[in-house]
């Protein structure tokens, strides 16, 4: 997945299910999944989307 594609589809998922989601580097793209299943390197973790951060 490009990182473009992988920004969007992850703030549409923090702010659709109101959960955090982490965008992280892949071997192949860009991942995202909510953050309390990731349980990969933190180095590959790029940016967590909050949607309760003010």
């Amino acid at each position: 997945m490009s990182l473009s594609t992988a920004q969007a589809l992850a703030w549409n998922l923090a702010t659709t299910l109101m959960a955090c989601i982490t965008l992280f580097k892949a071997a192949d793209g860009y991942g995202v999944m909510p953050s309390s299943e990731f349980d990969g390197d933190a180095d590959t973790v790029l940016h967590e989307y909050d949607p309760f951060a003010r």
